[in-house]
């Protein structure tokens, strides 16, 4: 059975590649519905006990979506759409002034936890940070 399991991922990390290469940088934040599909599964094999937590980890780790990336005008323009000084922005992404500056003149470049709050933002609106 494990062996059975272990054909499962690598199909899914097989898909997931091949998706992504066919894919444009533009369009990436969108999950196909395989992704969806598989990962769908492994939860409920998860919730059933037949997969453990570290290889639903892995099947988290496969399905997700790259986060794309946030130049300086796409920063400005995600402020701007709520209204926010950049002080209340810097506030809610958890990080000083200063960063939120260079981000949005284009000296620096939001990464990690940044990147992800940012993303989160643009998708789900203010609301979900909040």
């Amino acid at each position: 059975m494990t062996d059975r399991w272990t054909n499962f991922e690598l199909a899914a990390l097989s898909w997931r590649f091949s998706v992504n290469s066919q894919i444009d940088k533009e369009r990436n934040a969108v999950r196909t519905r395989a992704l969806d599909a598989i990962h769908e599964t492994a939860l409920d094999l998860h919730e059933a006990g037949f997969i453990d937590k570290r290889r639903m980890k892995l099947y988290d780790a496969l399905c997700l979506v790259p986060i794309g990336e946030y130049p300086a005008e796409r920063i400005r323009n995600l402020r701007l759409r709520y209204q926010l000084s950049q002080a209340v922005f810097a506030a809610i992404l958890n990080t000083s002034l200063s960063t939120v500056r260079q981000w949005e003149i284009g000296q620096k470049r939001p990464g990690g936890t940044s990147l992800k709050l940012l993303d989160l933002l643009d998708r789900k609106g203010l609301e979900a940070l909040i």
